[in-house]
């Protein structure tokens, strides 16, 4: 029997709780309504709430406020996505209302669970019911009834869970995108999760083992192939600064495609970057030399990576060094440094692929933040972001409904005056930065014209179907091409061609003027003008782009003005 909750009590309660969402972050990936490859309110809360375990661990709290207070500002920093988010809402609130406690009892606690929630729904603009903010509100609620007759701490927080587990299963109906999939909540079972962890630590249970981790599906290639069917072995992708503004790549980009294949060179006026399959990726290097300055290059090993992927172990790529280059350069500094403001205004886009990075970059974005669908960066990601930005203000592009929260955490965490543009898309990103006027009088006023300019783009994507789903009238198989147009389900089919058209003619009905085809990762250059033409055709009085994103996910983000 618990009747007092201390420092070392409650961290201990924590990694629990973490590890008992851990164990389960795929089932609470599976509830995602929509079949496209985003569903990662698992990952994300697991995430989040991994980050506060990461600095317990550094601590021997002794006191309960003490421990909550590492707990929630942990959760602050590595929010990810809106889940991640509101859950540490949900502790900061609980910190807030331990604060001064060195322990506390049932009813102490229960009164903290509701001041969390209270943060919880003042901090979300439009909070819905049948969310985790429901089940968490229930729950609370419950929590304080139970504690004002029962000082048995794990009795109170027994009755919490059973009241959110009946709350959980009416958001089903409550929530009417929920209802047509038939399935719960993601979020609130994922908070649930972590509770039953929690009250599991008080009745002294072993900790649950982290389910293996199954490889990740990033591209829609669901067939099964051998080491043998990887004709060219290394991925090769570098960077060089032209000696020549005006050099003719043709002949090296016809020496490329004799030595490899999934060949793309995007240029500018300065440098070049080139994509390749090769089995001689020095070769590529040296002849690359002949036309500048080499200046980046990342060679991987496709078939050592598919076979660690096989053996059920995580893919060695240059990523991990970078990641390790990164914690070694903030451990050694202590955290990153703030630049001190030399100009007005500053800008920071979040998006996934060199190309748009580019994009952003020459429209005068000062950094990138690497993420998007699924790889939702972090508060402290953002964060580091907007203070490496020697701005007075600094202007934070999401480019993802799921990234705006997590953006807008970091206005409480730096001295930078921070302004999140609500930007879902990456069109909707880059139309805000078209409409960047570098002379405003103040923040209020750029901030105003950028948002207004959101509503005149209507952003297209293509991506595949990670399951088999019969939505919103369409019948669903894994691998089928998808369409997403304004976030909704615009079409599905197992031909990319005919999408395209259909995209296409609906283009031509609204009677877009400017149309920019952005293609992914997996898209052969060829094959992007080819799309560019079937829009050129529907809309003859258009003015079509085709530029490499290099965005994973998506094989187009098409933008339509």
């Amino acid at each position: 029997m618990n009747e007092q909750i201390t420092g070392g009590l409650f961290k201990r309660m924590i990694l629990h709780g973490a590890a008992a969402i851990t164990a389960q972050k795929q089932a609470i990936n599976d509830l995602n309504v929509f079949p496209v490859p985003d569903g990662d309110t698992g990952t994300n809360m697991s995430m989040t709430i991994g980050a506060a375990v990461t600095e317990l661990k550094k601590s021997e709290p002794a006191a309960l406020d003490q421990a909550v207070s590492i707990t929630a500002s942990a959760l602050l920093r590595g929010a990810r996505g809106n889940s991640g988010v509101i859950l540490s809402l949900l502790f900061r609130g609980l910190s807030k209302g331990l604060k001064g406690r060195e322990n506390a009892d049932a009813a102490a606690f229960a009164a903290a669970m509701q001041e969390g929630v209270s943060s919880a729904y003042k901090a979300v603009m439009k909070p819905a019911e049948g969310t985790v903010l429901t089940v968490s509100r229930l729950a609370a609620m419950r929590a304080a009834e139970r504690a004002a007759v029962e000082t048995d701490f794990e009795k109170v927080l027994e009755a919490a869970i059973q009241e959110g587990y009946k709350a959980l299963a009416a958001t089903t109906d409550m929530n009417p995108v929920l209802k047509k999939a038939g399935v719960v909540d993601a979020g609130g079972k994922g908070y649930l999760l972590i509770l039953e962890g929690m009250l599991a630590e008080l009745r002294g249970e072993p900790m649950p083992e982290a389910a293996p981790e199954e490889p990740q599906k990033t591209k829609a290639d669901f067939d099964v192939f051998s080491t043998e069917e990887i004709t060219f072995a290394f991925d090769t992708v570098f960077i060089v600064r032209k000696n020549d503004p005006n050099v003719d790549l043709e002949p090296f980009r016809a020496y490329l495609n004799s030595i490899g294949d999934s060949l793309v060179i995007g240029e500018d006026d300065e440098a070049f970057k080139v994509h390749v399959h090769t089995n001689i990726p020095g070769s590529a290097l040296t002849e690359g030399q002949k036309y500048g300055t080499l200046e980046l290059a990342k060679i991987e090993n496709m078939r050592t990576q598919y076979e660690d992927v096989a053996a059920g172990k995580k893919a060695q790529s240059v990523d991990d060094l970078e990641m390790e280059e990164v914690e070694h350069a903030g451990n050694a500094e202590g955290g990153h440094v703030v630049a001190p403001p030399e100009k007005k205004y500053g800008f920071l886009s979040v998006c996934a692929g060199d190309g748009l990075a580019a994009v952003f970059q020459d429209l005068g974005v000062d950094g990138v933040v690497s993420g998007g669908q699924t790889m939702n960066p972090s508060t402290e990601s953002i964060l580091e972001g907007v203070d490496q930005i020697p701005a007075e203000t600094v202007f934070v592009l999401p480019n993802n409904g799921n990234i705006i929260m997590a953006a807008q955490q970091c206005a409480a965490l730096t001295e930078k005056n921070v302004v999140v543009i609500p930007t879902k898309t990456v069109p909707q990103g880059i139309t805000a930065m078209m409409n960047v006027d570098f002379e405003a009088p103040n923040a209020e006023t750029l901030a105003e014209s950028m948002t207004e300019a959101l509503s005149g783009v209507t952003t297209a994507q293509i991506t595949y179907a990670a399951r088999d789903s019969d939505f919103d009238g369409f019948d669903i198989k894994e691998g089928d091409y998808l369409v997403l147009k304004e976030g909704k389900l615009f079409g599905t089919d197992g031909s990319l061609h005919s999408l395209l058209e259909k995209l296409a003619k609906d283009a031509a009905e609204r009677d877009a003027s400017f149309i920019s085809l952005y293609f992914g990762e997996d898209v052969k250059e060829e094959d992007a003008r080819e799309a560019g033409s079937l829009f050129e055709s529907a809309c003859p009085g258009a003015e079509v782009m085709v530029l490499s994103g290099g965005q994973p996910v998506y094989y187009y983000i098409i933008s339509m003005e």
